[in-house]
């Protein structure tokens, strides 16, 4: 492997992933995989029901349906990797693959925030505003919308896998993760990074930051209305409506904030330890979010509920 430090002239990294706990790796390769299998069913069946029923066919679950499709390429474009990982004894990975995968992963993080903010406005405009919600929430609305999302995710991707990817690289270049996520390869950088720092912190506001503080605002003007509600019966139908959407903030941002807040250890050994509970709860948070998404939507939602009964009523008529 080529290791000089010339810009571009590293051919291939290596992924250490879980090397130095070897017992753990066969382990983690069943549960990963069953997890990722569970991610693929159940937002293929989000996707599918969300566009056979008809009962569907509106702004909501159109955003839910994105939603699924987006946790399905976000899964996608790194779990074979780290599957793969699991089984191999030399974890390597090649420049260009790294690039793409750091893309793609970046790319359907960030689109991620911004598609849950949109939904929250979809959410904001139904119960606040419901008699204006066919005017705001129309198909000439909602479809630019979810393309936004996509685009700024892809953009702000672009943007950091191009400066990253861009530096030259030297020592070992072994990256200390199971994918090239981006902040472990800034580490094998050597060359100043300042630049790349600078843009991932404009990033994070604008990606983390503007959408949680949006959606934070929503959700006052929500429960606002929502306790104005004369009936309780009132008050419980309209928080149904929102209260799936809410819960998955609450995994998705909660999990960043648990990742990236807590303290670092100083000393040696709580290093190593805190080391491997950082690759796991990564690891965690890449599946865990994905496959809990379409189970949050289908326990908290009716509508989705009857949708997948009719769907599977419908299988059971076709096979006989």
């Amino acid at each position: 492997m080529e290791t000089t430090n010339q810009t571009g002239s590293v051919s291939e990294f290596v992924l250490l992933g879980l090397s130095a706990h070897p017992k753990l790796e066969k382990t983690f390769f069943v549960l990963i995989l069953l997890m990722y299998l569970v991610i693929l069913l159940g937002n293929g069946v989000l996707i599918l029901v969300t566009l056979l029923d008809s009962h569907l066919h509106t702004p909501m679950y159109f955003f839910l349906g994105n939603l699924s499709f987006l946790d399905i390429c976000y899964t996608t474009s790194s779990v074979p990797l780290i599957l793969d990982s699991f089984l191999t004894p030399r974890k390597t990975i090649s420049f260009s693959a790294c690039a793409v995968q750091m893309f793609l992963s970046f790319a359907m993080g960030a689109t991620e925030c911004v598609l849950l903010s949109m939904m929250a406005f979809d959410r904001y405009v139904a119960i606040c505003n419901p008699l204006r919600y066919p005017v705001v929430m129309s198909k000439a609305a909602y479809m630019p919308m979810a393309v936004i999302s996509w685009a700024a995710g892809s953009a702000a991707s672009m943007v950091q896998t191009s400066l990253a990817m861009s530096l030259p690289f030297c020592g070992d270049s072994v990256i200390n993760h199971f994918t090239c996520e981006i902040l472990a390869v800034l580490k094998l950088a050597c060359a100043d990074i300042s630049i790349n720092v600078i843009s991932m912190g404009v990033t994070n506001v604008i990606f983390l930051g503007i959408p949680v503080l949006f959606i934070s605002f929503s959700y006052v003007f929500i429960l606002a209305t929502i306790l104005r509600i004369p009936s309780a019966e009132g008050r419980k139908k309209a928080f149904s409506t929102c209260s799936a959407h809410l819960t998955v903030v609450i995994v998705f941002y909660g999990t960043i904030l648990f990742m990236y807040g807590k303290p670092k250890s100083k000393d040696p050994l709580g290093a190593d330890k805190q080391d491997l509970a950082d690759k796991l709860i990564s690891l965690f948070y890449g599946v865990v979010t994905p496959m809990l998404n379409p189970i949050i939507y289908s326990l908290r939602n009716k509508d989705v509920k009857a949708a997948v009964r009719n769907l599977v009523v419908f299988q059971k008529h076709v096979t006989q």
